[in-house]
């Protein structure tokens, strides 16, 4: 039932995706930060690859199905997660 809720924006999750940067990295001209959140009492995946500066920042969010018990290992593999997909898409994340 709590995916119910989540899916039609009754849950906290929804809003825990855009939590706080708890790690970011510069990568081949691209920023990573690492923003997991909370989810059934492991720690989700998630994160933002950037690129640009002043009004001209593209973003490009990503959550993974890979949870962890600490928030620190869930960061640490999102930012992994972040450089593959600037070295697998580059640019082309933002089309």
């Amino acid at each position: 039932m709590s995916f119910l809720k989540k899916l039609f924006g009754g849950g906290s999750s929804a809003g825990s995706a855009s939590s706080s940067v708890k790690k970011q990295i510069e990568y081949n001209g691209f920023v990573i930060a690492a923003t997991p959140y909370k989810e059934g009492g492991q720690w989700q995946t998630c994160g933002v690859v950037s690129k640009g500066a002043g009004t001209e920042v593209r973003q490009h969010r990503f959550i993974r199905a890979d949870r962890f018990a600490d928030e620190e290992s869930a960061a640490d593999h999102a930012i992994i997660k972040g450089q593959q997909i600037v070295d697998q898409l580059g640019d082309r994340m933002f089309s």
